[in-house]
């Protein structure tokens, strides 16, 4: 059973509490942060909602990283990331999924960036982290996201 369908299942059968919590909330360590990813699509399946907003990204079929993306301004935040080194790593995920789960930052933090909610069929872009060696379900934990013609950064709040 995957992770996910755990979750779900212990919350219909009502084993709320602290330990569907702690699996549904697994932080960064489970995600490989020295290999960054970039995709790019329609998103699907928005819940805009907490603990973290959550979405499907329907990609194109030749996704390629674009030549520009190490070049990009990104926006100051109050975590010591360097974006910079990170964009200019992305490489695009090596299996053949055509529809990833992306998980965002919690509805709080993206009100401090002032993102607006992400609609069913809109495009956008992102950089992020997955499992390692590309293991298990199709999810990214977005570090970066491209929407509407801005970059918002979703470790930290903005600086």
């Amino acid at each position: 059973m995957q992770r996910r369908e755990f979750v779900q299942v212990a919350a219909a059968l009502g084993w709320g509490g602290v330990a569907t919590g702690a699996l549904a909330h697994h932080g960064w360590s489970s995600f490989d942060q020295g290999r960054p990813i970039y995709l790019e699509g329609k998103a699907v399946n928005v819940r805009w909602r907490n603990p973290h907003v959550e979405l499907s990204l329907e990609l194109p079929e030749n996704l390629r990283v674009p030549a520009d993306l190490a070049q990009r301004a990104l926006p100051a935040q109050t975590a010591g990331v360097d974006g910079s080194a990170l964009l200019s790593r992305a490489v695009v995920p090596t299996r053949r999924d055509r529809r990833w789960e992306i998980e965002l930052a919690p509805l709080f933090r993206l009100g401090q960036w002032q993102m607006p909610e992400i609609k069913n069929g809109e495009s956008l872009s992102l950089v992020g982290f997955t499992f390692k060696d590309e293991a298990g379900e199709a999810i990214v934990r977005a570090e970066y996201v491209f929407l509407g013609g801005k970059v918002y950064g979703l470790r930290s709040s903005p600086a």
